[in-house]
């Protein structure tokens, strides 16, 4: 993570650490505690995980070591609501936190409210000095919490899209709109600048900053439609091999895939699960929950390809974009249509995460921080593929050009979708 250049008051974090905590019961509140508790695959989380998760972070990287006198609430919880800290201990499998019964989802919530009265007296009691050494941590946990408010969603979609009864959780259906034509945005190449930069928080991945040259290149103006993608459908696109990577052809082979991950025939139908029911696919709407062997195999279909995730940061710097979009806070909590053509890149921030053909590595001089903390981002570099931009449930203030998410290149649950590219690719390496 940026070490922190702005001066926080103790009333003031406590504001913002009030704000985000808040944010993670008001996303829970429609749950019932039997849908807090459901574990619908490995990928997915209990609800009722992840709000005991975010507060073990604040309980293990701030008060265990900043407190008087500190005691964990409960020692099992330092086991079951570990993710992947080695460091701190031994932490219960994940793929089966969906059979923890216990603590159910009140005694959770009794579990945060603790947490969160430690952590507002422990804010409030510090000198200066310790505050602004502490406040690096604590701003971390509010980014780490944001991806949890993130992730919760994505995994409740999950858990209600295998029960008969269709319910609903939240958000408001999409209007039906006509479909644009696909248009596409001239980017310079040259010698440019990718990574974090300026006081603003940053992951760790994100940095340092580093130059990347770059062959001028062409990056479409929105994502891919569901109208489009039923043309791929159409042409036999999930039953052509030379499409598709070698693995990815595989997956289609072994898992059956024959439409995005939410689709269902019905009579000749193609209907598609949200968080706000199940409706007719919209032709308008951009394509969701794509696997990058999906989004890859499209663009071959296509004659394009996927940007890198330099072209993309740097298209997106380079025309100036306010960070501003379709993200959870116009609570539609689904990709919407692009609006009209203006010329410049649409849907940058918001609606889909978008694939890159970028493998999930290292900038150059990259170095995790010391102890547990450090795994936070660094182990992962591996086997994954990089993905920009943010999506229709990601909290405002949690992305920005810099920001690299990433998955499985087989990951198909996470909301997202496909940009494509065309013209010359880098020179030298893209990490």
């Amino acid at each position: 993570m940026t070490p922190s250049t702005t001066t926080w008051t103790a009333d003031e974090l406590v504001a913002r650490y009030d704000e985000v905590r808040s944010h993670t019961e008001r996303l829970a509140a429609p749950l019932s505690p039997e849908d807090q508790t459901v574990q619908s695959m490995p990928d997915v989380s209990p609800t009722k995980w992840h709000r005991a998760h975010v507060t073990w972070f604040f309980e293990t990287f701030v008060l265990a070591d900043n407190e008087a006198g500190f005691a964990p609430f409960q020692d099992k919880y330092w086991f079951l609501f570990n993710s992947y800290y080695e460091a701190v201990g031994p932490r219960y499998a994940r793929a089966e936190r969906g059979v923890i019964s216990r603590p159910g989802a009140h005694d959770v919530g009794v579990y945060r409210d603790n947490v969160d009265t430690r952590m507002r007296d422990l804010v409030s009691s510090l000198d200066e000095g310790t505050l602004h050494k502490l406040t690096d941590t604590v701003q971390l946990g509010f980014h780490h919490e944001q991806q949890h408010q993130e992730l919760l969603l994505m995994d409740i979609k999950h858990v209600l899209s295998l029960n008969p009864l269709q319910p609903v959780y939240a958000g408001t259906r999409t209007r039906v709109a006509e479909p644009d034509q696909l248009g596409w945005v001239d980017v310079e190449g040259g010698l440019v600048e990718i990574g974090h930069r300026g006081d603003g928080f940053s992951f760790d991945n994100e940095l340092p900053p580093h130059q990347v040259f770059l062959e001028p290149f062409r990056l479409a103006d929105r994502l891919v439609t569901n109208g489009e993608w039923l043309e791929f459908m159409a042409d036999g696109g999930y039953e052509r091999p030379e499409f598709w990577l070698s693995d990815g052809w595989a997956r289609v082979k072994a898992d059956g895939w024959r439409a995005p991950f939410y689709w269902a025939e019905v009579d000749g139908v193609w209907f598609e699960h949200t968080l706000h029911g199940t409706w007719p696919v919209n032709p308008a709407l951009p394509v969701a929950h794509v696997s990058h062997y999906e989004a890859d195999a499209y663009a071959t279909w296509a004659g394009k390809r996927l940007p890198t995730e330099s072209e993309w940061e740097h298209a997106v710097r380079s025309t100036e974009l306010e960070v501003a979009g379709n993200l959870a806070d116009s609570e539609t909590y689904h990709p919407r249509a692009a609006g009209p053509a203006t010329g410049r890149l649409r849907q940058a921030y918001g609606d889909c995460w978008e694939w890159t053909s970028s493998a999930y590595l290292p900038y150059p001089g990259f170095h995790p921080a010391a102890g547990a903390i450090g795994e936070y981002n660094g182990k992962f570099m591996s086997n994954q593929m990089v993905l920009r931009g943010g999506c229709a449930l990601t909290p405002p203030g949690h992305t920005r050009a810099s920001y690299r998410n990433f998955f499985p290149p087989g990951a198909r649950w996470a909301l997202s979708g496909v940009r494509l590219a065309d013209g010359g690719e880098p020179t030298g390496s893209d990490a």
